[in-house]
């Protein structure tokens, strides 16, 4: 049998991991994984008077690739993803690692000048206890496909190690509504997003990528009818009376099976944008609740389980 029969046998990719900062340090392992095409635009011409068309490639395209994680990352990561809601616009080099079920490498996807372009939090709510996971999305300027070198991955952050992060794990603050916000019921999704702008210049095929606003989103929570009092109250002052009570600040904090804290998003400027209940029906049993949207000037996120 030759040597690399072995290596050259199909697998099915089990496990994913990352590398950070091109000195193959394994910051975590990805529940999910997708993106990270190589592409081209094909580009046509034809002369004067012919009727025939010529076509040669043009400059090439990575698309961004998007992970799903828990709690499965380094503290390392977890600075990355800080810098971002920070707008700090940190560029990192690394690799995606797929291995098979065994947790052996078997290929290589390493990028370059990785920005990140996403982040989504996941909807949060205190009946549902499966495991919440993150989305990002990471937009990179060049990747290069690898075979893998067959060493055996670090499981220390292993697939169990991502679900000790579940959808009822949170609280819920709001500045001024404390008393109100204690029995908030259901925290929906958002995503945090930043521009990337594509710099074209001349002895570089492949475009720049270089950040630029960023877009903080509005956040959606829940509360029992009975707590909704304070909320219209400051929403008739502010919104409809157009009286001026002061910005609101809160935090979004999250812990993990064993209660200890592992993020705290905090969010400045804010103020409610609208109060909503959520639709009568006589034959439901379930307690009834009132939507809050509010809008957000600024974020900051903070890893707390060092």
């Amino acid at each position: 049998m030759p040597p690399n029969a072995q290596q050259s046998r199909t697998y099915a990719a089990a496990h994913f991991a990352l590398e950070l900062d091109g000195g193959g340090e394994q910051v975590g392992l990805f529940r999910s994984l997708e993106g990270g095409a190589l592409k081209t635009d094909v580009m046509s011409y034809q002369f004067g008077g012919g009727y025939e068309r010529f076509r040669q490639l043009g400059k090439p395209k990575f698309d961004d690739i998007k992970v799903q994680t828990g709690m499965s990352m380094s503290a390392a990561f977890w600075k990355w993803v800080s810098d971002f809601v920070a707008g700090k616009g940190t560029r990192k080099n690394g690799a995606i690692v797929a291995a098979d079920f065994s947790y052996n490498e078997r290929a290589r996807r390493e990028f370059t000048s990785a920005l990140i372009r996403e982040m989504t939090f996941p909807k949060l709510e205190a009946k549902d206890k499966n495991p919440a996971y993150m989305g990002v999305t990471m937009a990179v300027e060049g990747i290069e496909f690898k075979p893998g070198g067959g060493r055996r991955l670090s499981t220390s952050g292993s697939l169990d190690a991502q679900k000790n992060w579940t959808s009822n794990n949170f609280r819920f603050r709001l500045d001024g509504f404390e008393q109100a916000c204690t029995r908030c019921t259901k925290v929906d999704a958002f995503t945090i997003k930043q521009t990337i702008a594509e710099y074209h210049m001349g002895g570089h095929r492949s475009a720049v990528k270089t950040p630029t606003q960023m877009d903080f989103p509005q956040i959606a929570f829940y509360i029992p009818e009975a707590d909704a009092r304070p909320f219209y109250d400051h929403f008739n002052k502010r919104g409809v009376r157009g009286e001026v009570p002061g910005r609101l600040n809160g935090t979004l904090e999250c812990f993990d099976n064993e209660k200890r804290d592992t993020f705290r998003m905090q969010y400045v400027g804010a103020d409610i944008v609208s109060v909503s209940a959520e639709k009568s029906d006589a034959t439901s049993e379930e307690i009834k609740l009132v939507k809050v949207e509010i809008y957000t000037e600024n974020m900051t996120f903070e890893y707390l389980k060092v």
